[in-house]
């Protein structure tokens, strides 16, 4: 990612820090209730990921499918890194990861690394701006333990916590 020259003003930190924790948030307790991603990214989201690479609603149905495939999961961020570009709609943010994921045995997967990101400013209801992240994945990545198995995204998800399937 390239780096922009500006640094952004407080708000806007704050703004897309606590997207980046309410998306993890999100994911360790589950609330997968329809629309539940719209608050976190825009309509053409582009995801990679060790589990695999999705575009738009595919991507969020390949984090349920992910981090369903645990009896628990808990993501932490930190360090969280925002240059914006000089009009303030787009950012380049990166943010430290590190990822806990119970397998249904009690046995752990821990993964950490930097995250890259692309936010861009959206129109929320009412005309109010916010931000919605557009791409996102790992710039490498720590792994530890029990590995997880590629996920094959699923239509047919049961949205709250689908069993293994190992």
């Amino acid at each position: 990612m390239d780096r922009m020259d500006t640094t952004p003003d407080a708000q806007d930190h704050a703004e897309i820090a606590a997207l980046i924790s309410g998306f993890f948030r999100a994911l360790d307790e589950r609330r997968f209730e329809e629309g539940w991603a719209d608050a976190y990214f825009t309509d053409d989201l582009h995801v990679t990921s060790p589990v695999g690479e999705a575009t738009g609603t595919e991507a969020i149905r390949l984090a349920e499918e992910s981090v369903g495939r645990f009896a628990a999961t808990l993501h932490t961020s930190s360090d969280v890194l925002i240059h914006t570009t000089p009009d303030a709609h787009t950012a380049d943010v990166t943010w430290n990861a590190h990822m806990t994921h119970v397998h249904r045995d009690s046995t752990l997967f821990t993964v950490g690394g930097v995250y890259e990101a692309r936010f861009r400013r959206t129109e929320g209801d009412g005309g109010s701006a916010g931000w919605g992240c557009g791409r996102c994945g790992p710039r490498g990545s720590r792994p530890g333990g029990k590995p997880v198995t590629p996920v094959l995204v699923s239509k047919d998800i049961d949205r709250r916590c689908p069993p293994l399937t190992e």
